[in-house]
């Protein structure tokens, strides 16, 4: 039973050109579309004359050249950036050929994991931008104080290991990267992505008082309390049909993701054994579901699973 996402997957633009979408945000989109990106990256340059301007997007000249022609006779002062994949932080070594403003965000990719906690070495999916490493690192709950406006930071690990949202003060606007996504759920890959860690953040959010969310990817969202209360619901149920599947005989990743996703195309099976991945972690962490062949091992796309002994008498 899926949960009743209400996605949004139109997205009025035209590429290339600096559009005004709300009476102190602009925003551009990048040329890069996918299966991952919807139609590409959202640039949002907030403010005027001096403004700041978040996810300068990926490692493309023609993206730079039309936010920077689009800005020209106003100075950018602030860069932000959510997190370090290569569809968001990239841009950022381009603009700098450009402007001279510092760099925002929590630390370099992997820089949210904690070794000391047992975390393993940080080799992570092929979307991740290893050279980016900020100014100006943040953290949760710090103020950044721009020329007429500011944000306020909101660490929301999980995605990656180190996303940060950026909370618009004046309009109650959050500027939420990928952690919160208007025309699809989010991907959580292992092990910088964490699914215990994202639903966590999520639940977070609830407490907010944003009036609206503006996501990299996508279009606005302008109810996000309930939306983000159906993510949430959407993940448990997730993690109830990885267990219904362990309870059904099925008991690789793989097989799973067969039955979880028949509508999807068999080309994006790979990225959903990486959503599947996490959700089989978050049970494993919870005691819920072991490895067959090593109980105390984390999990992996590769093994074989089975409900807990706890729970051996339901199946």
């Amino acid at each position: 039973m899926p949960a009743d996402i209400r996605f949004n997957r139109e997205l009025d633009f035209e590429y290339g050109v600096l559009e005004t979408v709300a009476p102190s945000i602009r925003r551009v989109i990048a040329r890069n579309p996918s299966p991952f990106t919807f139609h590409g990256t959202g640039t949002y340059v907030v403010g005027h004359g001096r403004v700041a301007v978040i996810d300068p997007g990926p490692a493309l000249g023609a993206h730079i050249d039309a936010l920077v022609h689009g800005l020209r006779g106003e100075t950018i002062t602030h860069v932000l950036v959510t997190h370090t994949h290569l569809d968001h932080s990239p841009g950022c070594a381009l603009l700098r050929g450009h402007v001279s403003a510092p760099t925002y965000g929590f630390g370099p990719h992997g820089s949210g994991r904690n070794p000391a906690a047992g975390d393993e070495t940080v080799v992570v999916e092929e979307g991740a931008d290893f050279e980016f490493a900020p100014d100006v690192e943040v953290r949760d709950g710090d103020v950044i104080e721009c020329d007429g406006f500011s944000f306020e930071c909101v660490y929301t690990p999980g995605h990656t290991s180190n996303h940060m949202c950026y909370r618009l003060r004046e309009d109650r606007a959050l500027f939420c990267g990928d952690h919160v996504m208007g025309w699809s759920t989010t991907i959580v890959s292992p092990p910088d992505g964490h699914m215990g860690t994202y639903i966590a953040s999520l639940e977070r959010l609830l407490g907010g008082a944003d009036r609206t969310y503006w996501p990299t990817h996508g279009a606005l969202i302008r109810k996000p309390k309930p939306y983000v209360e159906s993510l949430i619901e959407h993940r448990r149920l997730r993690a109830w049909q990885v267990e219904a599947c362990l309870r059904d005989g099925i008991d690789t990743i793989p097989e799973m993701v067969k039955r979880l996703y028949r509508d999807l195309p068999v080309r994006m099976h790979p990225a959903a054994a990486r959503s599947v991945l996490s959700t089989m972690t978050l049970l494993v962490e919870q005691g819920v579901a072991i490895r067959r062949d090593s109980g105390s091992a984390p999990a992996s796309i590769d093994a074989g699973y089975a409900l807990a002994a706890q729970r051996s008498g339901q199946r």
